[in-house]
């Protein structure tokens, strides 16, 4: 029984999991796939590093009664 397998394997599948296992040997930088990467490295980080920097000590959680407002804004 030994080398005999119970799943029968099916080319499609076999030729999609190829492709994908050797998809960075074919890789290549093009317009989309540079804006891609910019937008996945580059903006998204930054805009997220920029609100957050917005709001650093804007609010404060610490010891807050419920009359009282999160704001550290003096008003």
């Amino acid at each position: 029984m030994a080398g005999h397998s119970f799943v029968k394997l099916d080319p499609a599948i076999e030729r999609w999991n190829r492709m994908r296992e050797d998809a960075y040997k074919h890789f290549r930088f093009t317009r989309r796939t540079t804006w891609v990467t910019l937008c996945g490295f580059v903006f998204v980080p930054g805009t997220i590093y920029y609100l957050a920097a917005q709001t650093h000590l804007k609010w404060s959680w610490a010891g807050k009664r419920k009359y009282q407002t999160l704001s550290t804004a003096q008003s």
